[in-house]
């Protein structure tokens, strides 16, 4: 049985290259907000909605014709979701964009990928570990994802098909019981007391609790005459007096 894994790869652009892999990504999002702005809510095919916008996504937004595909079928696959949770479309933002075999390709010898943007196709380095080129050996992925992370950093999300491991049978199986009072009862009757567990958590709990207060008490500003209000005792505040006699946080 086969199964499809998704191998994320980070992207090593010229800072050239990062410019118009920027400039890809928002063309795409604003594609796509212009997409579900402009073709009749209610339409969820995607080649409904790819045959009334399609040339002037094209025109108005720079991308290739398969870019403008995908993001027609973006449009369309989360319109479906909405629709599935009862909530409107959100907002596309400059984070992703889709590519299938025409406008995106892995070469295992050097280690790239070549990406179409909408300024011509960019052939770029990728920073791989050993999982990475373990799982793509041998392999050549049809479809990926351009990702902007939270980082900053772009990465390409390759999608490729591998073989399910085979499940593993046996016949020694034993249930655990995870708890407070008993830290673990399993299947068989065995049981282990969580008393002493309990009591050392409940020891490092309560020193951590005179911690926090104790920061609070020499923290503030030992002129200042103001004692730290144990209804707050995680407050960090340091209160000085200056010169003035106003009240000064630092």
């Amino acid at each position: 049985m086969e199964q499809v894994l998704t191998i994320v790869c980070k992207i090593k652009p010229t800072s050239e290259q990062a410019q118009k892999l920027e400039m890809t990504l928002r063309a795409f999002s604003d594609a796509c907000n212009y997409i579900n702005a402009t073709v009749n809510p209610q339409i969820k095919n995607k080649n409904r909605i790819q045959a009334e916008v399609y040339k002037n996504v094209r025109e108005q937004f720079g991308l290739s014709a398969n870019l403008a595909v995908r993001a027609c079928t973006r449009v369309a696959s989360n319109r479906k979701t909405a629709a599935l949770k009862k909530r409107p479309v959100k907002a596309f933002k400059p984070t992703s964009a889709d590519y299938d075999a025409r406008i995106f390709s892995y070469r295992q010898k050097d280690q790239t990928v070549s990406l179409s943007t909408v300024e011509g196709r960019k052939r770029m380095s990728l920073i791989l570990g050993n999982y990475q080129i373990g799982k793509l050996v041998g392999k050549t992925p049809t479809s990926a994802t351009l990702s902007k992370h939270r980082d900053g950093q772009l990465y390409i999300h390759i999608q490729v098909k591998d073989e399910a491991p085979q499940p593993q049978h046996s016949e020694d199986i034993i249930g655990v019981d995870l708890g407070r009072t008993d830290i673990a009862v399993t299947s068989l009757g065995q049981s282990w007391s969580g008393e002493n567990i309990n009591s050392v958590r409940d020891r490092f709990s309560r020193v951590r609790a005179r911690l926090r207060y104790s920061t609070v008490s020499f923290q503030l500003h030992p002129n200042c005459g103001i004692a730290p209000s144990p209804l707050i005792p995680s407050l960090s505040l340091r209160l000085c007096v200056t010169n003035l006699g106003q009240p000064q946080y630092q």
